[in-house]
């Protein structure tokens, strides 16, 4: 019984894992979407979009049986509840990917000013949101809570990026009367970019959850007291 629940939480984190590269990718698409405003690869994001929503119901649909089966406790519970956390907060990236792409959708012309997308630090947002997926997923995938603490402190780059954006909008818009409405939809983008960078930030407490308990778990079966692991003893 003990291998087939094994063989079921690995599955579970599988499938997990298969979400989160598809947010990745769909993440990874709306960048090059927005920065080159390409519309082909904009609405191949917005198509996609609902094989996350099928990922997210399956993987709930997954814990809920699991929970009602096998009546999970300590280490195992923590792993399906943060597993069913960092399944909602990947799907909520998952549609602030789609909202981006449908941004591009809406854009009219065929090129932004690339002195405002300077300005903005629009790329350098994007590339802080995708290396905080990666360095997560792999922080969960090696059960390295250091890594997943690390990815929180770039958080603070994306808030800073999305304050600044404000007044940079503010002013350009003043400038460029005509640009108005693509200011108050670029400000959108960022408060999506900003609100991907706070559930990134849910994950890695999820995942920092979970492996707190994995080795509380380990060392309470070593005798090891609380606080202290087994090298560190003399």
């Amino acid at each position: 019984m003990v291998k087939f629940i094994d063989s079921e939480l690995m599955q579970l984190r599988d499938e997990v894992d298969r979400m989160w590269s598809l947010v990745h990718k769909q993440m990874e698409q709306a960048r090059q979407a927005v920065l080159t405003l390409d519309r082909t690869l904009a609405q191949q994001i917005v198509v996609r979009e609902r094989r996350v929503d099928a990922f997210e119901l399956k993987i709930d649909s997954d814990v809920e049986d699991f929970i009602a089966l096998y009546n999970p406790v300590a280490v195992d519970l923590r792993f399906v509840l943060a597993m069913l956390k960092i399944n909602g907060d990947l799907e909520r990236i998952g549609d602030y990917a789609d909202g981006i792409a449908r941004f591009v959708g809406d854009v009219e012309g065929d090129s932004l000013d690339t002195q405002l997308l300077d300005a903005l630090r629009l790329g350098e947002m994007f590339d802080t949101v995708l290396g905080m997926l990666s360095g997560l997923q792999q922080a969960l995938i090696e059960e390295d809570s250091l890594k997943a603490t690390t990815a929180i402190e770039s958080d603070d780059r994306l808030d800073r990026i999305s304050a600044a954006s404000k007044g940079i909008l503010t002013d350009y818009a003043r400038n460029h009367p005509e640009a108005i409405p693509l200011c108050l939809a670029f400000g959108g983008v960022f408060r999506k970019l900003e609100r991907t960078g706070d559930h990134l930030t849910n994950i890695a407490e999820e995942i920092v959850f979970y492996i707190d308990a994995k080795v509380l778990k380990h060392a309470e079966k070593l005798g090891v007291p609380a606080g202290k692991s087994s090298a560190g003893e003399q």
